[in-house]
């Protein structure tokens, strides 16, 4: 296990892994549900997207799979276009190389990791429970894709754990989107020490330590959050239809489970 990912065979995949696969020079990863038989479901920016209006939309578009001149003989074009595709692996790949995300980490561990969106602390559920749910949601969507707020990393990790983040107005479940906000807002937090230090060393391994901290409390399973919620996949595609995601209860509170 490396610090940046924890990279693996084909031939060590079994059914209900989360795997992801990093893109352009690993500034982002697309992450999704190995199922079986080479295939891989995962979330997309096909169809409703919300795009963030910056730079990064240039990296993100690399989000889907692979796209070729010759259509590939064992992927299928989904029948709706609501984000959620089943893929053959080497399409989900799309060259790059295979990693599993690791779920119920040590708080050691997870701070070892010099990147977000590799780990979690939180626990994953039985492997036929993620299979259902990454299949249910082919078949019905994961809602709007937002890089921030609901991503290909939010949707696998909803398949492994069944926990979702109760106000969308923050950032989601997965690790990558606070690495990407976490690292600048450590460094400008950290600024107001050069009105008493210009120790760069001193300056620097604050803001490290701000960075770590800001991943530790905004990991879905650290037990900090309170805008955490578990709700089955039936009730999440219905609250999804009908517009009432936000009106679930936190953890701590009763909650729908799968």
């Amino acid at each position: 296990m490396g610090l940046l990912s924890n990279r693996v065979g084909k031939e060590s995949l079994k059914p209900g892994d989360h795997i992801y696969s990093w893109r352009t020079a690993y500034i982002y990863a697309h992450h999704g549900i190995y199922i079986s038989d080479n295939k891989v479901v995962h979330f997309t920016r096909r169809g409703q997207e919300v795009a963030t209006g910056t730079v990064l939309d240039l990296f993100l578009a690399s989000s889907g799979p692979a796209r070729s001149q010759v259509p590939c003989s064992t992927c299928t074009p989904p029948e709706d276009d609501h984000g959620v595709v089943a893929s053959c692996l080497d399409c989900f790949l799309s060259g790059g190389i295979l990693y599993r995300f690791e779920y119920s980490v040590s708080p050691a561990h997870f701070l070892t990791k010099a990147r977000g969106g590799t780990c979690t602390l939180a626990v994953a559920d039985l492997d036929e429970i993620v299979i259902h749910r990454a299949k249910y949601l082919l078949d019905n969507g994961f809602g709007c894709y937002n890089v921030f707020k609901n991503n290909c990393e939010d949707f696998a990790i909803y398949c492994k754990t069944g926990l979702l983040v109760l106000d969308q107005r923050g950032i989601g479940q997965g690790g990558q989107a606070v690495s990407i906000v976490g690292g600048p807002l450590a460094a400008v937090l950290s600024t107001p020490l050069r009105l008493v230090t210009t120790n760069v060393y001193g300056m620097a391994a604050t803001a490290v330590g701000m960075y770590c901290a800001s991943r530790y409390a905004a990991d879905i399973g650290s037990g900090m959050r309170r805008d955490v919620v578990k709700v089955s996949v039936e009730d999440l595609t219905r609250r999804l239809a009908n517009g009432m995601l936000q009106v679930m209860e936190p953890l701590g509170s009763p909650t729908i489970v799968s």
